[in-house]
């Protein structure tokens, strides 16, 4: 029976949002119940989704946000092709220069036609092992051109009205070095596809197709209508954000993403356009990439309790010009996008929206420091005991760790923004799928960046194989920079550690005879061979921190040692905690009256100044603790843990400490009257720092209270990182939710 409904009957217009999120889900179950490649089964490198006709995504899933808008790209590809498309075509695609963020990233889609009209688009995307190329994985770090990397699939019915094109499938899969486990994922896609178009058939069936289109409309109408809202309520501001990745598979050299963020009113320019030219190696991401980025950030960031979809979007305008290093043309390679470039735009948006975020009392509980700075890759191939060929695509680097956040550490090993669900392998998964053997798989102590609010750690693994020998692909950026960047005088998370020590294989067991000297690998190492007497390690980038650390209490810093996550010299020469120490040797308690007198050393130190030279500080618990100094009538937004924007009756703007230390008047340039110093970051931040990278640290001329850490090219200057707009409706807002020196 068809139920029909004016489309303002808002409880059957839940009810249908609620199938079409449903229908999603279901989707998701069903690519994985029918795929086989752990990627699908056990990690959570894939999306699923519904589209308007026009492309706009009204649906998505959970897993992975940097894929929402590559799909619709592929379908407005398709549009503006202008060929015909009829029901039961579903239609295959890789290529980065027309929708996927690179060639292993195979999407397909598939217009839900109902009763004869085009309601719908389902879409669904994951991340292919192995695509061909001239390198297992279709990483190449030797590529100096797209052609050399994975088959690139433009558009192409792969089933038509109904019917399999084996002959397009044949092609595909001669391309592959897993064409079993390729071909069972693309079989996954089209049971993927076709539960959609059931679903949405029964749903259209029951409810009218005209009422499912009004929904889908609507989701995306009104999602775009709350983040405005929220926009409205944020300050206006310009924020300049940028970060970096290293070697490019030829030679070391640093690239640039740079993201000057303009907030006005209830719109977001992002613009890209001092980011570096693309690079000859592989390292570069496309337009389709950027898009993929700037969502993976945007998304979590600003969407919270809000649906997710098209409508998050659609306030934001992207400007960047071809022939960027996140805007690469052919014949760029791009084989490794999402694991370089994309991943730095990601990290570049999360970072500048934040500190939007952070300017707001509203929102400033939920101001983070960035994730997982990086993916450090492992790829495994070769012939198994059984000699057959398999393929391994290592997802444990997902388990990063997560950016602190204003009122709470970053939670450890638990991934990057961009993946809100991560997921990975139990070690016996890998182990039984291939010749894997784990050493450990551990949380790594001392990577979460330090801070008041501590980074999550990051995890490591060390791994052999019980074959005689096989081939690893690994790659990464994130070695040499410092990625997880910390917010309001928080350190960055602790940087990529990867490693190979060799031997004899033992006769009894097969793997190494003992301990042997590792060599660090570098940034980008490509593929080697690996046997039973060879233990590969990797350590992952732990998330930002935030805040000073030593303003973290140190009842806190008591806990993390006991845990493990950090060591009592990081809490000793990092947090300034003198612990004391039990017979067993295990840390007690904590000296606190040595603590203080520590922390007071430090301060004096960063100033270069006798320790009674240094004024006292008053404790902070976070960015909306009051400010010291306030006149009647003046109001006041959090910038740092220690850092106010105040703004008094005349609408004159100053930024003082928390303290009552003024840096500056008329703008929040603050770094003008703060004193900066080049900080020695921690040793597992600090030690391997690219040679045309430093660090500069800004104090409280007075205090020495750390109130910024910022990662810049050598060559250059430092630059403002916030613009507040102090007489615009947005700040103005935000302004009016402090109450006035008076009222107080």
């Amino acid at each position: 029976m068809t139920v029909t409904a004016p489309a303002h009957d808002r409880v059957l217009v839940q009810v249908v949002r609620s199938r079409l999120v449903a229908i999603t889900d279901q989707m998701r179950l069903a690519l994985q119940s029918v795929s086989g490649s752990p990627t699908v089964t056990e990690a959570s490198d894939f999306f699923t989704g519904l589209y308007l006709p026009d492309g706009s995504f009204a649906t998505m899933g959970h897993q992975v946000t940097f894929e929402a808008p590559p799909v619709g790209a592929l379908i407005r590809h398709l549009l503006a092709q202008g060929k015909p498309l009829r029901d039961g075509d579903r239609i295959i695609g890789n290529d980065p220069f027309v929708g996927a963020l690179h060639q292993n990233d195979v999407q397909m889609c598939a217009p839900l036609v109902v009763d004869g009209e085009l309601v719908a688009w389902a879409g669904v995307m994951a991340h292919e092992t192995d695509m061909g190329g001239m390198d297992f994985a279709s990483w190449s770090p030797k590529a100096k051109e797209v052609w050399q990397e994975g088959l690139r699939i433009p558009a192409v019915k792969l089933v038509d009205a109904g019917e399999m094109r084996d002959d397009v499938l044949e092609m595909i899969l001669a391309a592959t070095r897993l064409p079993a486990q390729v071909g069972l994922d693309i079989r996954a896609f089209i049971a993927t596809l076709n539960v959609a178009a059931e679903r949405l058939t029964e749903l259209c069936h029951r409810y009218g197709t005209g009422l499912v289109q009004v929904v889908m409309r609507g989701m995306v109408e009104d999602t775009e209508t709350r983040l405005r809202e929220r926009l409205r309520r944020l300050p206006d501001a310009v924020v300049h954000t940028r970060d970096f990745l290293e070697h490019d598979g030829h030679s070391n050299r640093l690239y640039v993403v740079d993201l000057v963020l303009t907030k006005k009113d209830d719109r977001l320019v992002l613009d890209f356009s001092g980011s570096s030219p693309q690079a000859q190696g592989f390292v570069n991401c496309s337009r389709a990439g950027l898009t993929g980025g700037v969502a993976g950030a945007l998304i979590p960031t600003l969407g919270f309790g809000i649906p997710w979809n098209d409508g998050l979007l659609r306030p934001a305008k992207i400007v960047a010009p071809d022939g960027l290093v996140c805007t690469a043309v052919p014949p760029a390679p791009v084989g490794s996008a999402t694991v370089e470039t994309v991943w730095v735009v990601s990290n570049v948006v999360a970072g500048a929206l934040n500190r939007l975020l952070l300017a707001s009392p509203e929102f400033a509980d939920r101001a983070q420091a960035v994730s997982s700075g990086t993916m450090a890759t492992f790829n495994l191939s070769g012939r198994d005991q059984y000699g057959a060929r398999f393929g391994l695509h290592l997802m444990d680097p997902l388990a990063g760790g997560f950016g602190a956040f204003a009122d709470h550490d970053g939670p450890d090993a638990a991934g990057p923004i961009n993946c809100p669900c991560p997921s990975i392998a139990d070690v016996e998964t890998n182990e039984q799928k291939t010749p894997l053997l784990y050493l450990h798989r551990r949380l790594a102590a001392d990577t979460g960046g330090a801070g008041r609010r501590r980074g999550g750690v990051g995890a490591e693994v060390a791994l052999t194989v019980t074959i005689p020998q096989a081939e690893a692909l690994v790659m990464t950026h994130g070695l040499e920079v410092p990625n997880s960047a910390g917010l309001g005088g928080g350190m960055p998370g602790g940087v990529i550690s990867q490693s190979l020590a060799t031997g004899r294989p033992d006769p009894e067991s097969g793997g190494p005879d003992g301990p042997h000297e590792p060599r660090s690998l570098g940034p980008k190492p490509g593929a080697f061979p690996i046997t039973p007497a060879d233990v590969f390690a990797v350590t992952w980038q732990g998330g930002g921190g935030f805040g000073d650390p030593i303003d973290r209490p140190a009842a806190d810093v008591l806990t993390d040692v006991r845990r493990g996550v950090v060591s009592p010299e990081a809490a000793y020469e990092v947090y300034g905690v003198e612990l004391v120490v039990n017979e067993e040797g295990h840390a007690a308690d904590v000296d606190l009256d040595a603590t203080a007198a520590r922390r007071r050393a430090v301060r004096a130190a960063r100033l270069g100044v006798p320790v009674e030279a240094v004024s006292e500080v008053r404790p902070v618990s976070g960015p909306l603790d009051e400010p010291a100094g306030l006149a009647a009538g003046e109001r006041w937004l959090p910038l740092a843990d220690r850092l106010r924007a105040v703004v008094d009756a005349s609408g004159t703007c100053r930024v003082t400490t928390v303290d009552g230390v003024v840096l500056c008047s008329g703008s929040t340039r603050w770094r003008e009257g703060a004193r900066s110093y080049p900080i020695a970051l921690p040793e597992p931040v600090g030690a391997t720092l690219h040679a045309d990278l430093r660090a500069t640290g800004w104090l409280c001329p007075r205090s020495g209270s750390l109130l910024a850490v910022e990662v810049h090219l050598a060559a250059e200057a430092p630059f403002h990182d916030l613009d507040l707009d102090i007489s615009a409706t947005g700040t103005a807002a935000a302004l009016a939710l402090h109450p006035t020196g008076e009222d107080q």
